[in-house]
C-alpha cells in the first residue's frame, strides 16, 4: 500500500460570493497535487481527472498532507463523493497525517507551512493559496501546477524528518527565536483522528 503526500489548490474561496464559510462543496479544485513514495514519483490533476485521481488514491494506506483535514481532506472528498466513479473513496476513513495538527498538539499554536519549511528545509513556499486561485483565472495552469507541486515537495521533505526525527525546529512567532520541538508520530493504535 502506498503513502501519498497531497496537496489542492481551488478556484475560489470560502470568502468568495455564494461559497460561505465551511462549504467545502462550493469549493471548485484547480489542481490537486500527489507525491507517492511507492512510485517515487510526482502528479498533478486536474478537476477533470477526478476518477484518475481516484486511482491513485485507493492504493493509497496513508494521505498526509499540510492542514490537510482542515482543507484539503474536506473539499477532495467533497468531489470524491459528489462523482459516482469516485463515491466509494472516503477520506476520512484512510490513516492520515495533518503535519501542522501534529505541530498544534506539541506547541499550542500554528504555524504556516512557509515558515516551517524556512525553519527546516532553507526554502520557503513561492507562493500563497491567494495567489493560486489568481493563477487559476489567468489561465496560467502550468505555473499553477509548479507551484501546486512544490507544496507537495516541500510537504513531502517535512514529512521525511517528521517520520525519521520527530522534531521541527519552530521559530517563535514573535521573537523569530527557534525551538527543537518534538512531534508526536503515530502509532497503529492512533491512526485515525
Amino acid at each position: 500500500m502506498d503513502t501519498l503526500v497531497f496537496d489542492i489548490e481551488t478556484k475560489n474561496f470560502f470568502t468568495d460570493e455564494g461559497v460561505g464559510w465551511n462549504n467545502f462543496g462550493a469549493l471548485k479544485i484547480s489542481v490537486v497535487g500527489v507525491y507517492s513514495y511507492s512510485q517515487n514519483k510526482c502528479f498533478c490533476f486536474e478537476e477533470d481527472e477526478m476518477e484518475e485521481l481516484g486511482k491513485i488514491f485507493r492504493d493509497a494506506e496513508k494521505i498526509v498532507g499540510f492542514s490537510s483535514n482542515r482543507y484539503d481532506v474536506p473539499v477532495l472528498n467533497a468531489h470524491f463523493q459528489a462523482k459516482a466513479a469516485t463515491r466509494d473513496l472516503d477520506l476520512w476513513k484512510m490513516e492520515r497525517v495533518d503535519l501542522l495538527e501534529e505541530i498544534e498538539m506539541a506547541t499550542g499554536s500554528r504555524i504556516s507551512l512557509s515558515r516551517l519549511a524556512e525553519a527546516n528545509l532553507g526554502a520557503a513556499k513561492s507562493g500563497s493559496g491567494a495567489e493560486a486561485i489568481e493563477l487559476y483565472k489567468e489561465g496560467k495552469i502550468e505555473e499553477l501546477k509548479k507551484y501546486c507541486l512544490e507544496d507537495v515537495r516541500l510537504t513531502k521533505e517535512l514529512y521525511d524528518i517528521y517520520r525519521t526525527k520527530g522534531r521541527f525546529l519552530i521559530p517563535d512567532k514573535k521573537t523569530g527565536e527557534v525551538a527543537q520541538v518534538e512531534v508526536r508520530v503515530m502509532t497503529d493504535q492512533a491512526k485515525l483522528f
